[in-house]
């Protein structure tokens, strides 16, 4: 860690005792060094407002942070002009929100503002940040006590907890892929699924049983308008769970580190599919343990987004489709492969992603199999511990995609991909030239 810092072992020894300052500039090869970790430290009183103005004037559209001794500096001699300028950033943020909820909005059939009930659920595990934490924690200690020294619970040892609990286990050809007669105490699982997903719902039913205390509190106190989007929170956090219970979260995130987020290592480690490790990782938002910040999205023929959950700068297009030069596609198009891409957005951050089709088998020929693909990054910053950006050349501006989140609210004007222009802006259309793209969007 002192190299890695640039000090001496006995500075640092100094540092973790309280016998030295903690300098601006030390600080900023701290942030650099463990970007995840440093995200943890709390701030002093006196370090706060700084450590707030670092964060608004780090925003890329900025032109990127400042040296940190400059930061501490304005804060303490021109406080006001500090406290003004985070108020300012605050509402270009919020600015931005909003776009995006208007792209939502001209998309969606409802009328102005309203949500269907699964947006008001995704949009609140979106506010809790995609992590939950009484969940995640009884459902960690319920694998501790049904997998012993294991990675990951088996079929064998849930259906033993279920027997235990009065709860009889049947796996059945056909029909629902899990169906639970509560009067009964009866669960009936379909046997032709793949064998992931019936461990999957296994899990589910388990983990819906010992934590409905804890699941119905976090509804009970949830402020949604419907009673179907409750019933979907109870879903959603009953999924939620469930893969908490097959990836404890420790042991999920020690792996992680370990096999830099290797995610068919991964998976064959905790015996889960290729979806349910990626949708993991984008959970591991723990205070005091954090994994590092990644996406993870799906994405289906058409080009819809049907999950999205981001702990990273990057925002999906609220409704309707990605970016076509964003390489999700040519996963849905190119099943069981692999593919990177190293893509930057307008606000000039970088991202390493990978995106991987699925296919998934319906058991008969009179049902089309579902087709989609699934996509996971991190920023570019933190291609260390991601496998799949050892293949890439981060230093290529060549190889650098250049996406965005939504053609509505993408400000791009070069684009050859661009579907119509956006909404924010008027557009320059002379009939006495053509290019790719009928238009130019105007600069005002």
């Amino acid at each position: 860690m002192a190299v890695a810092l640039g000090i001496s072992a006995s500075y640092l020894s100094q540092l973790e005792n309280d016998e030295r300052h903690l300098t601006p500039s030390l600080a900023d090869a701290l942030h650099a060094a463990f970007p995840v970790d440093w995200a943890d430290l709390a701030p002093t009183d006196r370090d706060g407002v700084a450590d707030i103005l670092r964060e608004a004037l780090g925003d890329p559209l900025l032109g990127g942070a400042l040296p940190g001794e400059q930061v501490e500096r304005l804060a303490r001699q021109f406080p006001e002009f500090a406290d003004r300028f985070v108020a300012l950033h605050a509402l270009y943020v919020r600015g931005r929100q909003r776009l995006e909820m208007m792209d939502e909005t001209i998309g969606s059939t409802l009328s102005a503002g309203g949500r269907m009930p699964w947006e008001e659920t995704r949009d609140w595990f979106h506010l809790a940040n995609n992590y939950v934490d009484a969940v995640d924690r009884g459902a960690e200690a319920l694998a501790l006590e049904i997998a012993g020294d294991e990675a990951s619970p088996r079929v064998k040892s849930m259906q033993d907890w279920l027997r235990r609990h009065g709860v009889t286990v049947e796996w059945r050809s056909g029909g629902p892929m899990r169906r639970f007669d509560a009067e009964r105490r009866h669960l009936v699982l379909d046997s032709n699924q793949p064998i992931e997903s019936g461990r999957f719902q296994l899990a589910y039913q388990l983990a819906a049983l010992a934590l409905s205390d804890q699941i119905a509190g976090i509804v009970a106190q949830a402020p949604l308008q419907t009673e179907a989007a409750r019933h979907l929170l109870t879903v959603g956090l009953g999924n939620y769970a469930a893969g908490a219970l097959l990836m404890p979260y420790e042991r999920f995130r020690t792996a992680a580190r370990a096999m830099r987020h290797d995610v068919d290592r991964l998976r064959q480690q905790f015996h889960t599919s290729f979806e349910q490790t990626c949708h993991r990782l984008s959970t591991l938002q723990r205070p005091q343990a954090r994994g590092i910040p990644v996406f993870f999205c799906r994405v289906d023929m058409a080009g819809n987004i049907t999950k999205r959950h981001s702990a990273t700068r990057l925002q999906f297009g609220r409704f309707g489709g990605a970016c076509p030069l964003w390489i999700v596609h040519e996963a849905v198009a190119i099943p069981d492969r692999i593919h990177v891409q190293l893509a930057e957005m307008p606000d000039g951050i970088r991202y390493v992603s990978i995106a991987k089709g699925l296919v998934k088998p319906s058991g008969s020929y009179y049902r089309p199999p579902r087709r989609y693909a699934v996509a996971l990054g991190c920023e570019a910053d933190l291609a260390d511990e991601f496998v799949y950006a050892d293949a890439l050349n981060l230093r290529s501006e060549d190889a650098v995609a250049r996406i965005g989140p939504s053609c509505r609210i993408c400000p791009r004007d070069d684009c050859d991909q661009r579907a119509f222009p956006p909404s924010d802006k008027a557009i320059d259309v002379d009939p006495s030239q053509r290019d790719l793209v009928p238009y130019r969007i105007a600069e005002r």
